[in-house]
């Protein structure tokens, strides 16, 4: 039991009960006594909290045991604790805390895990959680504010070390929470209102943040659901409707828009974190405001935002309100909303990894605190050190290596209040996040593409187009593909031994060629007409006979006939896009 919990000192900060371990680089919570006592033991690992890694998950607290959590004053019990404590209190000091002067000043040292960061803004604060070896209890405090809802088998089962990650964002306009009842639409179980997927690269040198507009017209898939009450519902595969319409209509939960996600662009979804509005006002309290740029006066009727042009710093209800405006700028769109949602959650992003906030433990508590309370999680991320894993995972993406872009998208022709894929652009788009590419210039990545390409040129020459055999078939692919790809590849490039097989005996996850190792020169050939990536070509080990055909099986990558299936090495130039490191106005 500490200083405050006796009833002393009770201008203590929360924040100096976590003192540096100058071993590890960390910030560890401790438990002893602030008192000034001191030891030759002093600051040694006896006067330590144990980590979760070294303590094993104890039984039942004796009555007499207390502990002060960061943010709980001594008269709260934390998990397990009793009334008594101060005994073992005093007997923890005769250990020798270390000395609190001075404690306000310690400086962490440069260890990856101090960079453990947040990402997306404030909506994953709590990944920050991971700088600091909280102990137990704190394990508890944290765990018990998480709330979390079943993936229904729609996602990945979790993110790993040696893949990329993919985690959707949700912002629900469900009108739940105090402070609320006044902007309308109050009974409504809420939509998947706001949508970002964000996608960390497997080498995490780079990531894109990709907004989904509420707006688009999709198709919405088969979604086996779990409900509140436990039992299980099938809720049917809809076609044509509103995005927003995958969350919360016909009793769908966020599983339903992580299979929408999915059959949209291709990305399979490992996570999803949902925010409400209370979120937004929580969290942008929680990190003391997030500076927003106008280009020009705002005075929205709808949102309640009336600002002057110029710098603001913004939170709680003003943020929420910046967040929801969208008639006074831009085109007055939701698609013009979108952009100024980038724009604030570049800012915040930016707040967030700045030295005020990573070198202070009682904000680090704050946001973790918030967003525990306000988010709720997937099942497979349900637990703080799953939390602080994922939150290790992304540390080392570089801001100006983080990217803000929209779905490109069309007016709808038939109902302006929508808008529908751009066929040109999207597909673009989705094969860069599924391969990888940055939508910023990496060094690295660009390195290896030059090897790439060099390496290409060193491997043999290329078939003339009239020696290639290959039969066509549809392993995935929408219905017609086969033969509108044979008909392209006769009458457009010349591939006259060409034939259309039909569908595959079983569907493939992406576009591939199998061919023979003296059909080499004829797969470089058909690899360059269809832009096919070196991951789409599988060699066989034997060879093949004179007449032998390569087998080409088209995927769902494959969209229509002389589309590149490889991904292309840079973003269009005409795609909206946002960079996580640059500040910018709305207008």
């Amino acid at each position: 039991m500490d200083a405050q919990g006796r009833g002393r000192d009770e201008g203590i900060d929360p924040a100096d009960q976590w003192v540096l371990n100058p071993d590890t680089g960390d910030y560890e919570l401790r438990l002893t006594p602030s008192s000034g006592r001191s030891s030759a033991s002093a600051g040694t690992s006896e006067a330590r909290t144990p980590t979760p890694r070294r303590r094993p998950k104890p039984e039942a607290a004796p009555a007499g045991d207390r502990a002060s959590v960061p943010g709980q004053r001594g008269g709260r019990r934390a998990a397990g604790g009793g009334r008594g404590g101060r005994d073992e209190g005093r007997k923890a000091g005769s250990r020798a805390a270390a000395p609190a002067t001075g404690r306000r000043k310690a400086k962490p040292g440069k260890s990856r895990k101090k960079k453990a960061l947040v990402w997306t803004g404030g909506v994953l604060a709590f990944l920050l959680v991971g700088t600091g070896t909280a102990g137990y209890l704190v394990y508890q405090h944290f765990n018990g504010n998480i709330t979390a809802v079943s993936t229904d088998g729609a996602g990945t089962g979790g993110f790993s070390k040696d893949r990329a990650i993919n985690v959707l964002v949700i912002g629900t306009d469900k009108r739940t929470g105090e402070g609320n009842e006044g902007y309308g639409d109050a009974g409504s179980v809420g939509h998947a209102d706001t949508n970002i997927l964000f996608h960390v690269s497997k080498d995490r040198t780079n990531a894109t943040a990709l907004s989904i507009p509420r707006d688009l017209i999709t198709d919405i898939p088969n979604c086996p659901t779990k409900l509140e009450d436990g039992s299980e519902k099938d809720i049917p595969a809809t076609t044509g409707d509103r995005f927003n319409t995958s969350l919360g209509q016909s009793d769908r939960t966020p599983s339903c828009t992580m299979r929408t996600v999915t059959e949209l662009t291709g990305l399979k979804v490992d996570h999803f974190m949902v925010a409400d509005f209370n979120a937004v006002k929580s969290l942008t309290t929680a990190v003391g405001g997030v500076e927003v740029c106008l280009a020009k006066d705002i005075n929205d009727k709808d949102s309640h935002l009336k600002l002057s042009k110029g710098e603001h710093t913004l939170q709680g209800e003003q943020a929420l309100a910046f967040l929801r405006t969208r008639h006074s700028v831009g085109f007055g769109s939701d698609l013009s909303r979108i952009e100024i949602q980038q724009q604030f959650l570049s800012s915040l992003m930016r707040k967030l990894k700045s030295n005020d906030t990573l070198t202070s433990p009682t904000k680090m508590w704050t946001l973790a605190e918030a967003a525990t309370k306000a988010l709720t999680v997937d099942d497979n991320i349900a637990d703080i050190n799953q939390l602080r894993k994922l939150g290790m995972e992304l540390a080392s993406v570089d801001p100006k290596n983080i990217t803000f872009t929209t779905v490109p998208v069309l007016d709808n022709p038939d109902d302006k209040a929508t808008v529908i894929l751009d066929k040109s652009k999207a597909p673009q788009v989705f094969s860069m996040m599924r391969e990888d590419v940055s939508f910023t210039a990496v060094e690295k990545q660009e390195k290896a593409a030059a090897k790439a390409k060099n390496d290409a040129k060193l491997k043999g020459a290329m078939a003339d187009a009239a020696d290639v055999r290959v039969d066509v078939y549809n392993g995935g692919a929408p219905p017609g593909s086969a033969q509108s790809a044979l008909d392209w590849l006769q009458n457009e490039e010349g591939v006259l031994k060409s034939t259309n097989k039909a569908n595959a005996p079983e569907n493939v996850k992406k576009t591939q060629l199998v061919y023979a190792p003296n059909q080499a020169d004829q797969a470089r050939r058909l690899a360059d007409m269809m832009g096919l990536s070196a991951s789409a070509l599988k060699p066989t080990t034997t060879d093949a006979g004179a007449m032998d055909p390569m087998v080409l099986t088209l995927g769902p990558d494959f969209t229509e006939a002389g589309s590149p299936l490889s991904a292309p090495q840079k973003a269009p130039d005409d795609i909206q896009r946002v960079e996580a490191d640059k500040a910018v106005c709305a207008k």
